[in-house]
């Protein structure tokens, strides 16, 4: 893996192909081995730079990992986009790295030639139900006795991929530091400044929402939808992580949306990124 120092510290990403740049950005937890499944085709296609957020992979927990939020990871987004050069990128977010996303898109809209947000965070209304949900994932005794569980719950398609996914969350429990930033990210959920509902007016980059319909952790599609309205919407058969749990049928809904991207955004971007094989 490759690792580039920040103002915010050292991060770790894995690197492949050529081209466009095209940025990818997993859940908590997670990190660039979700998207393992899909980088083969995508990489055929662009230059693909798939992040491990600090605490996950090879990227050291932020000091003092409690000090982790889903902003911190926003701002490590924008601190490795400068680090990078990338003056012109498509970003792809799942869950808090679409959010991440989104509000790198709605700080600096010319950083952004198109938008993937996947079962993104950043459009839940602050109801009473989820700021507790949060409450509780907030609590790292609550992650560390959760982690496993939680990620059957909402990793839905049992592929080979989603198998190690979890078995790699399972062992995660025995890393202190891991937890930390876990339940401090979730924490995080309920500050005012997740919202991004009022600002995603300001995206203006063509954007795809993807969600899962059986998603029990976001299931505010329609949130995202109405908060962006020039967004294309799909809905997938699956659970939190569709790249994961469908990678075909989701390759197939990146090709048709790179297909609509005006030319002079998608450049020479072509069919290599569909899911055949």
């Amino acid at each position: 893996m490759l690792t580039i120092e920040t103002r915010v510290g050292r991060v770790a990403y894995e690197e492949q192909g050529a081209g466009l740049p095209l940025v990818l950005l997993s859940a908590n937890p997670g990190d660039h081995h979700h998207f393992d499944s899909i980088v083969p085709q995508l990489s055929r296609s662009f230059r693909t730079i798939a992040l491990d957020w600090p605490g996950y992979g090879n990227s050291p927990a932020p000091e003092p990992p409690q000090s982790a939020s889903a902003m911190f990871l926003a701002d490590v987004l924008e601190e490795v986009v400068d680090s990078l050069h990338l003056e012109s990128a498509f970003f792809l977010g799942n869950s808090v790295g679409g959010y991440a996303a989104a509000r790198l898109a709605i700080r600096h809209p010319e950083r952004v030639r198109a938008l993937i947000l996947v079962d993104s965070g950043g459009f839940s209304p602050p109801t009473l139900f989820i700021r507790l949900g949060c409450w509780l994932k907030g609590r790292e005794f609550v992650t560390r006795l959760m982690a496993t569980s939680f990620a059957r719950f909402y990793l839905k398609r049992r592929t080979p991929l989603v198998n190690r996914l979890i078995a790699e969350i399972d062992a995660g429990r025995a890393i202190p530091s891991r937890i930390a930033v876990d339940a401090a990210i979730w924490r995080s959920f309920t500050r005012p400044d997740h919202d991004l509902r009022a600002a995603a007016a300001q995206i203006l980059a063509p954007t795809l929402l993807i969600y899962g319909r059986f998603d029990p952790v976001i299931r505010d599609g329609d949130n995202a939808r109405a908060s962006i309205p020039h967004a294309q919407y799909v809905v997938m058969e699956t659970g939190h992580e569709p790249f994961a749990e469908d990678p075909d049928a989701f390759l197939k809904a990146l090709e048709a949306f790179f297909l609509s991207i005006p030319d002079d955004r998608r450049s020479h971007v072509s069919s290599h990124s569909s899911g055949a094989r």
